[in-house]
């Protein structure tokens, strides 16, 4: 009988330690799957641009793509492939762009092999993802490899988002942000390929957003024309670097602001998951 007792007693123990074991396994196999839902709810803004929009290599200057992922909550990352110094060309065909003119106006291709950025995105982004597509600062340069005519331009923004759409994700275009110039007292537009980024946008149902329209509009409403071109100090100096193109810090998160405030007015989905 003793034996037969000290059987149960043991029985019951063992059946004891299971069943705390048992929870712990459940909780963790619980949390490995709330992990990888979150981590399958993640959101990629992808950016592709120039300086105007390229993460820094130095204090100045301060692109706005880098302020971008800080306004977004954390089911979103932003992937920030903006490079200065490159037309929309130049960025999809890095080294391949020749210095010669061909006889239709636009630059000479050697290889129409993408670049390895653009390689990047095609690769990774997911249905559910945003690419942001602004060029049209350095596409106006009469000479090669920047050159890029309007129609080209126009197809290789076409070409971009349609590459987005197909991947199930959703393209959203710009125009230029605009540099400072003053007419007088007012600050006035100063970028080219407006009509064509509205036009691809038509062409492909993706939204687009006039940044240079709306940084002209707020450059006016801080006051900064007319100015005595002193970009060391005053509204002038916390806005733009020693020129008048590019961004201080200061500069480029509220340019960053911008595009935020345009995806809440034009009732971009992606502005739910705002800060």
């Amino acid at each position: 009988m003793r034996k037969v007792h000290l059987s149960i007693v043991s029985a019951l123990m063992l059946f004891l330690s299971l069943s705390l074991v048992a929870p712990n396994a459940a909780s963790a196999a619980c949390g490995a799957r709330v992990g990888a839902a979150a981590a399958a709810a993640t959101t990629t803004v992808w950016l592709a641009g120039d300086s105007t929009m390229a993460n820094p290599s130095s204090t100045c200057p301060v692109g706005w793509g880098t302020e971008f992922d800080s306004l977004f909550h954390s089911n979103i990352v932003v992937n920030n492939l903006a490079v200065a110094g490159r037309s929309i060309q130049t960025w999809l065909y890095e080294g391949n762009v020749t210095s010669t003119i061909g006889s239709n106006g636009e630059c000479v291709l050697s290889s129409t092999t993408y670049s390895s950025r653009w390689q990047q995105v095609l690769t990774g982004m997911k249905a559910g993802d945003y690419l942001f597509i602004q060029f049209g600062i350095n596409d106006g340069s009469t000479t090669c490899p920047r050159h890029v005519g309007t129609a080209r331009y126009q197809q290789l923004m076409t070409t971009m988002a349609q590459a987005a759409l197909a991947r199930g994700a959703h393209p959203i275009l710009l125009t230029a942000v605009a540099a400072i110039t003053c007419s007088g007292s007012t600050a006035v537009k100063n970028r080219g390929f407006v009509t064509q980024t509205f036009a691809a946008g038509a062409a492909t149902g993706s939204p687009v957003i006039d940044l240079q329209t709306l940084s002209v509009d707020y450059y006016n409403s801080l006051g900064l024309c007319p100015n005595n071109g002193d970009y060391t100090s005053g509204p002038l100096g916390q806005f733009f670097c020693n020129d008048h193109t590019h961004f201080e810090a200061y500069g480029a998160r509220r340019i960053a602001r911008l595009v935020t405030g345009a995806l809440r007015t034009q009732n971009i989905p992606l502005a739910g998951s705002l800060l």
